[in-house]
């Protein structure tokens, strides 16, 4: 008998010095298919950085200890600058040392996978930070429609040097750019914007405007520049407006406050006035809504790529956990009920990582036709379908922990903070119905049935689900005429396409058991539902995180 009352065991140790690169066998295998010949050093470099005690830490501080607003000085200058905890700009500092923000703007092979292999990667380690870096992955090409700005900009926007200093841009070794498109009147529908742009002359930079107006949501408020849509003589324009101007006085953006989100915590997203803001013109003066759908496409294979990350931690979170927590004689992941729910979640998580770094290698090769019509089709596809289905995974993965997935703090925290931080990738860029009808107009611009089929041709004959479902999505997409049926095709071409890449990146035991859940109808309404026939075994060993 002993009076010691507070004994710990059956808890698990966290998940923290391991590999995330090294230990994620779907990500590997994917990376050989899009990509031969890689050379993925730096992905390992990024995977054993982003899996140490150091960097997990940086990660909770920055997202407890939040952004806060400071609008004026203690002698009562407007100011309107955001304070961040110092993990947050080392988490920073860790994704521009990594090319997150510009790497394929500066030229390489394969360039797009690579960086989208580590935009994965950090996303496991900390996804809200990546809002920055993701922006300026998706501005820096559209500043070429203003050659003078580009010139300026370009090298410094791809520089792998963090400087979190409001000052000018020549006077900084790299800078960062954000977006503000979205008002509170419109939303999504950027065409009822209301903020004016009055032109006012020209000058090294080309046509120079002043603005005046709001934007309801201006992520990333401390980035050095941001692109912004406002109405001009020629209707909504695509216009540069840094923080700094050239004469090194601050531009005239008031934060009006920070957003306090459900996720997305270490990120500060704001509400913004322009009250006469000194901005210059991007590309043509009335086109700014083809300039903005440009940059979107960067940001959706974002929020493809944002949870697809988001999935692999969870998982990796829960099979740690399962491996260690012993419940009714033996451990939770040895026992079937468990086995089936964790090889669920790895099927949905390898699928997921196979689409969106197909829709990355797209990316990489716009010049070839038929990966150009595969990157406008399967960009509102990827994001639709794998961003839908992060909440509902996020979910099950954190039930798999009980009770200490649901709490905040210590290593099974990252677990809730996975959950909150689930939606904003299906929201930001355009929610469901945004990416469906974006799917219509994919359709209606290439010859999306031809692109399909060849797209499906290599998994031919290799189960009878998918062969029926690729026989009929052609006709389908030739024949869909009207939004109301959208979003089943947005999701029966992501689960073939899925289907189809497991073909060729995964084992048997995979694509097998992807088909029969996911295309033949031998599943159920939740997470967990496979088949008895199901060769659990190898699939939870290929997503085991060591």
């Amino acid at each position: 008998m002993t009076d010691q009352t507070h004994e710990v065991f059956n808890q698990p140790e966290p998940l923290v010095g391991y590999n995330l690169f090294e230990t994620n066998r779907p990500l590997r295998d994917a990376l050989k298919f899009n990509a031969p010949g890689l050379d993925t050093a730096p992905l390992a470099t990024l995977g054993a950085l982003a899996g140490t005690a150091e960097m997990q830490a940086h990660a909770r501080l920055a997202n407890t200890l939040t952004p806060e607003l400071r609008t004026h000085d203690r002698f009562g200058r407007r100011i309107d600058e955001v304070e961040f905890h110092p993990s947050y700009h080392a988490l920073m500092a860790a994704a521009v040392q990594a090319g997150l923000h510009g790497t394929p703007w500066a030229g390489g092979a394969s360039a797009h996978v690579l960086r989208a292999a580590g935009f994965m990667l950090f996303t496991e380690l900390e996804p809200s930070i990546l809002c920055p870096i993701s922006m300026t992955y998706a501005v820096t090409p559209a500043l070429r429609a203003n050659p003078a700005i580009h010139r300026d900009w370009g090298p410094r926007l791809t520089s792998r040097c963090y400087d979190p200093a409001l000052k000018l841009w020549s006077d900084k070794p790299g800078l960062t750019m954000g977006m503000g498109m979205t008002e509170k009147q419109g939303g999504s529908d950027v065409r009822t914007n209301t903020t004016q742009a009055e032109r006012e002359g020209s000058d090294g930079w080309g046509e120079r405007y002043r603005v005046t107006g709001h934007k309801w949501f201006l992520s990333a408020p401390m980035c050095d520049a941001f692109l912004v849509l406002a109405q001009t003589g020629s209707g909504l324009s695509c216009l540069f407006m840094p923080r700094v101007l050239p004469d090194g006085s601050r531009n005239a953006m008031r934060i009006q406050r920070l957003k306090d989100k459900m996720g997305n915590k270490a990120n500060a997203s704001s509400e913004v006035e322009f009250h006469g803001a000194t901005a210059w013109l991007v590309g043509e003066e009335g086109r700014g809504v083809p300039k903005i759908l440009e940059m979107g496409t960067m940001t959706r294979l974002d929020c493809a790529l944002g949870t697809s990350g988001l999935m692999r931690q969870a998982l990796s979170l829960a099979l740690n956990h399962t491996e260690q927590r012993s419940a009714f004689g033996k451990p939770l992941f040895e026992q079937p009920l468990m086995r089936n729910v964790l090889a669920d979640l790895a099927l949905e998580s390898e699928a997921a990582t196979a689409l969106a770094l197909r829709l990355a290698r797209a990316f990489d090769r716009r010049e070839d036709e038929h990966e150009s019509a595969i990157a406008r089709l399967l960009t509102p596809i990827a994001k639709f379908w794998i961003c839908k289905r992060g909440s509902h995974f996020a979910q099950e993965a954190m039930e798999c922990l009980g009770g200490n997935g649901y709490v905040e703090e210590g290593g099974e925290g990252v677990m809730a903070r996975i959950y909150r931080e689930m939606p904003v990738n299906s929201i930001w860029e355009g929610a469901g119905n945004i990416m469906a009808l974006d799917l219509l107009r994919a359709i209606r611009k290439a010859d999306a049935a031809a692109a399909l089929a060849q797209e499906l041709a290599p998994a031919k004959g290799a189960h009878p689900a998918l062969d029926r479902m690729a026989a009929a999505l052609p006709a389908r997409v030739e024949a869909m005429a009207t939004e109301v049926e959208a979003r089943r095709l947005a999701q029966d071409v992501a689960l073939a396409v899925q289907a189809a890449l497991l073909r060729q990146t995964a084992p048997e035991a995979v694509f097998a058991a992807f088909c029969a859940s996911r295309l033949e109808g031998d599943w159920g309404q939740a997470f967990g539902t496979l088949s008895g026939r199901t060769d659990f075994e190898t699939i939870l060993q290929r997503a085991l995180p060591h």
